[in-house]
């Protein structure tokens, strides 16, 4: 017999609605993790009692999707939903039922939910319901849908995307008439609002398996929600330095950086602009010159249609216009490149250089695995030093510009850019006295530049 640990809260909810005489089980994915041996994120509840029935007997409740018989049951800060067994109606907007029927059925509540994977229910009391041989297909490892898959993606279209996200997650395949389907009804996927998708896509990009992003091009999901994808995945690169299609080396590079947000998108997107750049040489050899910040405005442009927020596209942004980057080796111009990216995003960039050379062509790796530790002990040396590497870290301010002499203005800024050229250079001249007369001597050299011999009168 299944046995799920199920948290002290979500078991007196449970305890409460029981002993007034109703059903209630935790159902869908908390009792799929448990039984996996994963942590839940959400522990979700159903019962046979009704909205307000389940509203009578919490102190504090929050009516979060009460029309559709959903209410937040709150114990302290802890929120827990809860939901009447239902029976949907007709959908016709690929994601919500025209109408809702409560019923006192489970099996008709299961019945509707998506994947046979998430449509377990669990109550200590009477053990696992497993109506549909949800166990059977985490035995398996594959995704199934309950009943019809179209019924299901006809109900709502961004279940294509979540079984794939499903596959990835848990190293499951899709079953046949899943993948068929996805591939039939992929269009219905213009009806979903950016927002749902981008969930829906991090949560893919940061699984354990984010290269199964492959999946969502082989059943053409990204021919709807991001077709500059399709176009990597058949752009060859016939070149030393690489042995795969920009497509198949996104993807390499995409399960060598660790599951960040920003950094798996950041090598989603590194190489979306190489199909705008590519040429060929009278040797054969491609060529993709420009290719960094071609991708950084692919990926903003996919970004802002995906509802991301500004600070994500703006880190994101960043990496991929400077993926490309290959300081020389020398703490002068690690200095610059910190600068140039930003100090806070440099660790990241490193992460990024590494993920990008690992799918590069095996003979070509160990060079450059070889000049990225020289890279990284050259920046942790800068690290350690506190070296100068943005206009907050220097020595004056404006301030102190203006205690000299300076006129309030914009030739504050132009010399506090100077000062900072300078101690990019020479980070030991970032001292206050130092720089105050260095901002002197420039000033003087710019008045004298702009002095001007008055051209001789006309006769």
């Amino acid at each position: 017999m299944t046995f799920i640990e199920i948290p002290e809260k979500a078991e007196r909810i449970l305890e409460t609605l029981q002993g007034a005489g109703y059903e209630a089980y935790v159902v869908g994915g908390c009792v799929r993790d448990s039984i996996l041996g994963r942590t839940p994120g959400d522990w979700d509840i159903t019962t046979s009692a009704s909205p307000q029935q389940v509203k009578a007997l919490f102190p504090r409740t929050i009516d979060t999707g009460i029309e559709h018989g959903t209410v937040t049951v709150m114990d302290g800060k802890e929120g827990f939903e809860v939901t009447t067994y239902r029976i949907d109606g007709a959908y016709e907007d690929c994601r919500h039922p025209k109408s809702v029927t409560f019923t006192s059925n489970l099996t008709e509540d299961l019945k509707r939910r998506d994947f046979t994977i998430n449509a377990m229910a669990y109550a200590p009391k009477t053990g696992l319901v497993d109506e549909f041989g949800g166990m059977e297909d985490l035995k398996n490892k594959i995704i199934r849908c309950v009943g019809d898959p179209k019924e299901r993606f006809g109900e709502d279209a961004l279940r294509m995307l979540r079984a794939v996200r499903f596959a990835a997650q848990l190293g499951f395949t899709l079953a046949d008439d899943v993948r068929d389907a996805i591939r039939d009804m992929a269009e219905q996927l213009d009806q979903i609002s950016a927002e749902r998708i981008q969930t829906e896509l991090v949560k893919l990009v940061t699984s354990p398996l984010p290269h199964w992003f492959r999946l969502t091009y082989e059943t053409g999901i990204t021919s709807v929600i991001m077709p500059e994808f399709d176009r990597i995945m058949v752009q060859r690169q016939h070149n030393p330095h690489h042995a795969y299609t920009t497509g198949e080396h996104t993807l390499v590079a995409m399960r060598s950086i660790p599951s960040d947000k920003v950094l798996r998108l950041v090598m989603l997107f590194h190489d979306m602009g190489k199909p705008d750049v590519f040429t060929t040489d009278e040797n054969g050899k491609d060529h993709f010159h420009g290719h960094a910040a071609y991708s950084a405005l692919i990926a903003e442009r996919i970004m802002r249609r995906l509802k991301f927020d500004n600070d994500t596209m703006r880190q994101v942004c960043t990496l991929v216009r400077n993926h490309s980057m290959y300081p020389q080796l020398t703490g002068k111009d690690v200095r610059r490149a910190a600068h140039q990216i930003g100090p806070e995003l440099f660790d990241s960039f490193l992460l990024v250089k590494r993920a990008d050379v690992m799918a590069h062509h095996p003979d070509v790796i160990p060079g450059k695995l070889d000049y990225l530790r020289e890279l990284e002990h050259i920046w942790q040396d800068v690290q350690l030093h506190g070296d100068c590497l943005s206009l907050k870290d220097l020595a004056v301010s404006g301030k102190d510009l203006i205690a000299d002499g300076m006129t309030p203005g914009p030739d504050i800024g132009r010399v506090l850019e100077h000062l900072l050229e300078l101690v990019l250079d020479y980070p030991e001249k970032n001292e206050h006295d130092v720089l105050i007369k260095e901002s002197r001597r420039y000033r003087a050299g710019e008045e004298q530049a702009g002095e001007v011999e008055p051209s001789p009168v006309e006769e």
